[in-house]
């Protein structure tokens, strides 16, 4: 038999699951965003400002940079060194292998350039990464029962004789 506290930490248990279950905490998926628009497109032949103006960054997508490891690198820089392709300084290298990823977990524009005198030739991309705009609410089911807080009234009053019965035995 369990006893009172034990039954109290259940409870809380059982609310904070529901809690987080009906905080619509799934949101939107992040993106793999292929800079340049290919798989290996980190090249000085590609227009970089182009592709970026017609991507929508947001928090938790990722930049794949798709490029050959022994002539390019990819450099996160501020906005001066983006600016005046300055290759020394850099915040991150995020050069790896060749086929490397890039967390955009911040709203905030990112700068990227290649370093090797490769910058002057265009090899250069900023992303501005925003908040993603909240997702739509789902539509309502006929007939279905309404919620609070995404936790439908039928999950409610389950919980609440669950603790009933826990309090009670």
């Amino acid at each position: 038999m369990l006893g009172f506290g034990e039954k109290v930490v259940m409870i809380v248990a059982v609310l904070v699951m529901l809690g987080v279950r009906g905080s619509g905490a799934e949101g939107r998926k992040p993106v793999l965003h292929r800079v340049g628009g290919g798989q290996n497109t980190w090249t000085p032949s590609v227009n970089f400002t182009n592709w970026s103006s017609h991507e929508q960054f947001y928090v938790g997508d990722w930049l794949y940079f798709g490029f050959d490891k022994t002539q390019y690198n990819v450099l996160e820089v501020n906005e001066t060194s983006y600016d005046k392709c300055i290759d020394t300084d850099f915040i991150t290298n995020v050069t790896k292998g060749g086929r490397d990823v890039f967390n955009l977990i911040d709203a905030k524009p990112y700068y990227f350039i290649c370093g090797r005198g490769y910058c002057f030739n265009g090899m250069k991309v900023a992303v501005n990464v925003t908040v993603a705009p909240p997702l739509p609410p789902p539509p309502k089911k006929g007939g279905s029962p309404s919620s609070v807080g995404g936790v439908s009234q039928r999950m409610i009053l389950l919980s609440l004789l669950a603790a009933t019965f826990l309090l009670c035995s």
